[in-house]
């Protein structure tokens, strides 16, 4: 849908800037919060298996490290499983969809005057300064 509005409002131009954009912020948000789930779910894990030392005291199901360890992994698991993957789809969707309304997009940009253009007197960027 973003692709679209940009392409509207701004013109081809704001969308060849807006795609870089949603790529490089989709795949690090997607490493991140894959990551991020990844670390919970092993942080219960090391938790349960009793490697955790608290002082001189191993930490293990029960204990309040542990209850945080389960609340983190109730987070970590959407990250890991859902949330991740999914801003992979967004990515191909936002590119297809810029490509698909290639011609729709091409000629509008409601927005913004057009560059070295000659416009006629019914045009509505006819006041722009060109």
């Amino acid at each position: 849908m973003t692709p679209i509005a940009v392409g509207l409002f701004f013109g081809p131009r704001a969308v060849a800037g807006l795609l870089p954009g949603i790529l490089i912020s989709g795949v690090q948000m997607a490493i991140s919060s894959s990551n991020t789930g990844g670390a919970w779910d092993n942080a219960k894990k090391y938790i349960e298996a009793g490697k955790l030392y608290n002082g001189s005291v191993i930490a293990s199901k029960g204990s309040n490290e542990h209850k945080a360890a389960v609340i983190g992994d109730t987070v970590g698991d959407p990250l890991k499983d859902t949330s991740g993957p999914s801003l992979n789809i967004l990515i191909k969707l936002s590119a297809i969809l810029s490509l698909v309304l290639t011609p729709l997009i091409q000629h509008t940009g409601w927005l913004v005057c057009p560059l070295n253009e000659d416009v006629g007197e019914d045009h509505p960027f006819r006041y722009c300064p060109v």
